[in-house]
C-alpha cells in the first residue's frame, strides 16, 4: 500500500512540475536555513564542552562599586589563587592563576614567529583536559618550560620532534618544549592559545608582582578553578564572596569587593553584567536565530499547506471516487501524509546540497568553523526527527482537510469550497508576511543602530593612525626613531602610550580632590602617554593646554577628558589639584572625550599623564597624508628593522581596530538580513503559487471581463487587490510586535537610536513592492491571455 502511495505521489509530482518545484524548492530553502541555524545554535550551546569537566570549571570574577555604580570584572590580584587554596582548598580540585593571553615571539635560530600564548599554573592542562600528542599534562612544572599546540609545533619545527627543543621566548628567556597538545576547537574560550607557559616564569619576568607592598590592591591576572565533586558551585560562590574584602584596608573596603564564580558554561552565552547582575549576553542571539529558524521553516510549511488546500477543488473528485470505492478516511490521510513525506524527503536531500554549498560563506559571515557532522549518529537522529516534524507540520492540515470531503456532494458536482474556505489560506499568507515584515524591520533597525554608533564622535582623528607594540630598542632610541621617520616624510608625528587608542588596559583608584564625597569610591582609566600624544591623535583641547616639554612641572600634571571634568565637579577644572599616590597632580587641560571602549556605552572619566619610558607599551604613528600608505609603511619598516632586526614588523590601523568593535552587531545584522531575504523568498514562492492558482481558478471570469471591455490594468488590479490587502494587514500586525522586541534589544545599549515610525512605513512599502512584483507576473499573464481560449468550451 505504501509503495502504491509513493508511486502515485511521484507521478503526481512529475505531472505538476511547477507546483512541485515551488513546494520542494520552498521546503528545501526553509530546511536549509533551519539546518544552518541549528548547526550555529548547536555550536553556541556546546561552547567549551571539549573540556571534560566544563560543568565544574569556573572563573573567579569580582563585583565592585566604582564611581557610584557596581561594575564587574574578570581581573584579580595575583594572590587570589594562593588565598583560595589556603582557605577553601578542600572545595576545589584545582585553582589556577593565569595571565592574559597575548602575542609572544618564539625564536629558533633565524626563525622568528609570533604566537598567541598564556601563562598558566601547572594544573591548567589537567583542569582543561588537554589532549596530549607528545609529553604529559605535567609539562609546566619546570618554570623554564613551554607547551605548544600541534599547529604551533608544526610551524616552528616542521616534521621534527619538538620535544626537549629549546626556544627563545620574547628574545629574553630560553625555554624547553615539554609537551605538544591537540589544537583546541574553535568553539572554546582558549581556541586561539597556541603556546602555554608556566605562571612561575611570568613572575620571574615581572618581579614587581612579588614585591608589591599591597598585593591585594592591584588586579592584573585571572583565576580559574575546578570545583570539587562534593561541592556545589552556587554555594561555593557565596562562600568565597569576601575573600578579597577580608584582606584589604578599611579605605579599600569602600569599593565593596565581592568575589564570585562564573561557571564555564556561562562564559560565552551569559557574559554581560549590568550593575552587578548577569543580564545575559550571546544567549539572546541563540534565542533570536532559533526563533527565526523555526519561523522560516514554518513559512515553507505554510506554502505547502496553502498550495495543497488551494488545489482542493481539483482533488475533490479524486477524494470522492476513492471514498466511493471503499477507501477509509485514515487511508486517505495516510495517502496525503505519504505525499507530504516524499516531498519532505526530496526537499531534505536538496537542502543538504544547499547547506554544503553555502556553509563556507555562512561560516565566514558567522565567524565560525562549523562542519556537517556526517559521522555523528545524533546528526542523523535529529535529521530524521527534523523530517518527521516538518512532514507533520506541512502535511497535517491538507491531510485532514482534504480527507473530510463528502463524496456525494463531490460526485454530484455540488461541492463548493465555500465562501469561507479561503480564510485559512489568507490567514497563513498573512502569517508569512508578518514574519517577513518583522525581519525587514529588524534588519533596518540593526543597521541604523550600527551606523548610529559608527558615526559617534570619537574625539580624535582615526584616519592615518597605526598602532605598534613598543619594543625596548625603540624605547631606548625613541627620539632618534621619531626624528628619522619625520625626516623621511613617513609620518607627521609619533607618540607612546600604555593603553592603545581603542581599549583601556588599566584603571586606578585612590584619587582625592577638594569637595569629594569621602564615601565615594572612584576608579578612573589612567593612561600614561608621551609628550606628543595629543598632536599625534589630534585630540581637541576644550580648556587649558596640552603637555609641553617647556614645562618641567608637567611630570605631575593631568589632562582630563570632559567626562572626568563633569564627574569631579569643578566648574573651572584647569589649575585644580588631584591627590593620587601621595602626590599632588595639577589639571592643566581638558580634552574632548576619546572613545576607547564600546561605542554603545558612555565614555568613562579618563586621566592622561606623562609616563616613564618603561610605562609605555604601544606606539602610535600618524602617517604623512602627502605620501601613499604603502610608501610610508615601507619606510617605517626599514627604520623598525634597523633598531629591532629580530622582531617581525607588525602593525594595525586604528580605524580597523575601531571597526572591530562592531563585529558582533554587524555579524548579527548580516545574518538577520540574509535570513530576511530568504524568508521573503520563501513567502514569494508561496505567493507566486497562490497567484498562479487564483489566476487559473478565475480564467473564465477573466475571459468574460475582457470580452466585456475590461483593460489589462483593471484585471491586474482585480487579481492583485486581495494580496495587497493581506500584506497591509501583515504590516499592521508586524509593526507593534517588531517595535516591542527591538525596543527591548536596544535597551542593551546606552548609546542607541530612537525607533522612527518611518521604518515601519518603509518596511510595509518594501513588502508591497515585493508582493506586486511577485503577483503581477501571473496577473499580467492571465490578463493578456486570449479570452477565446478560456471560453471555447462554454
Amino acid at each position: 500500500m505504501i509503495k502504491n502511495y509513493l508511486k502515485a505521489t511521484w507521478r503526481g509530482l512529475i505531472k505538476q512540475k511547477g507546483y512541485s518545484a515551488i513546494n520542494i524548492g520552498g521546503l528545501a530553502v526553509g530546511m536549509a536555513v533551519a539546518m544552518l541555524i541549528g548547526l550555529w545554535v548547536y555550536d553556541e550551546l556546546t561552547f567549551n564542552t571539549y573540556h571534560k569537566h566544563y560543568d565544574r570549571i569556573a572563573q573567579v570574577m569580582q563585583h565592585a562599586n566604582f564611581n557610584g555604580k557596581i561594575e564587574t570584572q574578570v581581573a584579580n590580584p595575583a594572590v587570589m589563587g594562593p588565598e583560595l587554596r589556603a582557605k577553601f582548598g578542600s572545595d576545589f580540585t584545582y585553582v589556577v592563576q593565569a595571565s592574559w593571553s597575548g602575542a609572544h615571539m618564539l625564536s629558533i635560530g633565524d626563525k622568528h614567529l609570533n604566537k598567541e600564548g598564556i601563562y598558566f599554573e601547572p594544573d591548567a592542562p589537567e583542569m582543561l583536559t588537554l589532549t596530549m600528542l607528545k609529553g604529559t599534562r605535567a609539562g609546566l612544572r619546570d618554570p623554564h618550560s613551554m607547551m605548544l599546540s600541534a599547529s604551533a609545533a608544526k610551524a616552528l619545527f616542521g616534521e621534527e620532534d619538538p620535544m626537549n627543543k629549546t626556544i627563545t621566548l620574547d628574545r629574553l628567556t630560553d625555554v624547553k618544549v615539554t609537551g605538544v597538545y591537540e589544537d583546541l576547537p574553535d568553539n572554546t574560550t582558549f581556541s586561539n592559545v597556541e603556546i602555554i607557559m608556566p605562571w612561575e616564569l611570568w613572575l620571574i619576568q615581572n618581579p614587581w608582582a612579588k614585591q608589591m607592598d599591597n598585593p591585594w590592591g592591584s588586579n592584573f591576572s585571572q583565576t580559574f578553578v575546578q570545583v570539587a565533586e562534593h561541592a556545589d558551585m552556587e554555594a561555593l560562590s557565596a562562600k568565597i564572596k569576601n575573600v578579597k574584602l577580608d584582606n584589604i584596608s578599611d579605605e579599600e573596603k569602600k569599593y565593596q569587593w565581592v568575589a564570585f564564580l562564573q561557571p564555564m558554561h556561562k562564559w560565552n552565552l551569559y557574559n554581560e553584567f549590568r550593575n552587578g547582575i548577569n543580564t545575559g549576553g550571546n544567549i539572546q542571539y541563540v534565542w533570536l536565530f532559533g526563533i527565526i529558524g523555526v519561523f522560516v521553516l514554518l513559512l515553507a510549511c505554510i506554502n505547502f499547506m496553502n498550495l495543497a488546500t488551494a488545489r482542493s477543488e481539483k482533488r475533490a473528485k479524486e477524494v470522492g471516487i476513492r471514498k466511493t470505492v471503499g477507501s477509509h478516511r485514515w487511508q486517505l490521510i495516510s495517502r496525503f501524509f505519504a505525499e507530504s513525506y516524499l516531498t519532505v524527503l526530496l526537499a531534505f536531500v536538496l537542502s543538504l546540497m544547499l547547506v554544503i554549498l553555502f556553509l563556507p560563506a555562512f561560516n565566514e559571515v558567522a565567524d565560525k568553523k562549523i562542519a556537517l557532522p556526517w559521522l555523528n549518529p545524533l546528526f542523523w537522529v535529529f535529521s530524521v526527527a527534523f523530517m518527521f516534524i516538518t512532514g507533520l507540520l506541512a502535511g497535517s492540515y491538507p491531510a485532514f482537510y482534504l480527507s473530510s470531503f463528502q463524496p456525494i456532494k463531490v460526485l454530484k458536482g455540488v461541492f463548493r469550497a465555500g465562501r469561507y474556505a479561503s480564510i485559512p489560506r489568507k490567514v497563513l499568507v498573512s502569517a508569512q508576511f508578518t514574519v517577513s515584515v518583522m525581519l525587514i524591520i529588524g534588519t533596518i533597525i540593526v543597521y541604523q543602530q550600527i551606523q548610529h554608533a559608527k558615526n559617534r564622535p570619537v574625539g580624535y582623528t582615526k584616519n592615518g593612525l597605526i598602532n605598534l607594540s613598543l619594543q625596548a630598542e625603540i624605547k631606548d632610541h625613541f627620539e632618534a626613531v621619531r626624528t628619522e621617520l619625520k625626516s623621511a616624510g613617513a609620518i607627521e608625528e609619533m607618540a607612546g602610550c600604555f593603553s592603545p587608542l581603542t581599549s583601556v588596559w588599566n584603571t586606578n583608584g585612590g584619587f582625592e580632590w577638594e569637595g569629594k564625597d569621602p564615601n565615594l569610591a572612584v576608579d578612573f582609566p589612567n593612561n600614561a602617554i608621551s609628550h606628543d600624544f595629543g598632536k599625534t591623535v589630534q585630540w581637541e583641547i576644550k580648556a587649558g593646554r596640552d603637555f609641553s616639554r617647556d614645562f618641567a612641572t608637567d611630570s605631575l600634571a593631568f589632562v582630563v577628558n570632559e567626562s572626568a571634568a563633569r564627574f569631579i565637579g569643578f566648574e573651572e577644572p584647569v589649575g585644580k589639584t588631584l591627590q593620587w599616590d601621595g602626590r599632588a597632580y595639577t589639571i592643566i587641560g581638558v580634552v574632548k572625550d576619546i572613545l576607547q571602549e564600546s561605542p554603545f556605552f558612555p565614555v568613562r572619566p579618563t586621566l592622561y599623564r606623562l609616563g616613564a619610558p618603561d610605562e609605555l607599551a604601544n606606539l602610535v604613528l600618524k602617517l604623512n597624508p602627502q605620501r601613499s600608505t604603502s610608501q610610508s609603511l615601507s619606510i617605517i619598516e626599514t627604520v623598525w628593522k634597523k633598531y629591532t632586526p629580530t622582531v617581525p614588523f607588525g602593525y594595525t590601523f586604528i580605524d580597523e581596530d575601531f571597526g572591530s568593535k562592531f563585529r558582533v552587531e554587524e555579524r548579527i545584522g548580516k545574518l538577520a538580513s540574509y535570513f530576511a531575504v530568504l524568508a521573503i523568498f520563501i513567502s514569494c514562492l508561496g505567493l507566486f503559487g497562490m497567484a498562479s492558482f487564483v489566476a487559473e481558478q478565475r480564467t473564465k471570469e477573466i475571459g468574460i471581463r475582457k470580452v466585456l471591455g475590461a483593460s489589462v490594468a483593471n484585471l491586474l488590479r482585480l487579481l492583485s487587490t486581495e494580496f495587497i490587502l493581506l500584506v497591509l494587514v501583515s504590516s499592521v500586525i508586524a509593526a507593534p510586535i517588531a517595535w516591542y522586541y527591538l525596543h527591548q534589544w536596544l535597551t542593551n545599549y546606552d548609546y542607541r537610536i530612537e525607533i522612527n515610525w518611518m521604518v515601519f512605513v518603509w518596511a510595509a512599502v518594501l513588502a508591497l513592492i515585493i508582493t506586486l512584483v511577485t503577483v503581477s507576473f501571473q496577473a499580467i499573464k492571465a490578463a493578456t491571455a486570449n479570452p477565446v481560449n478560456s471560453l471555447r468550451d462554454e
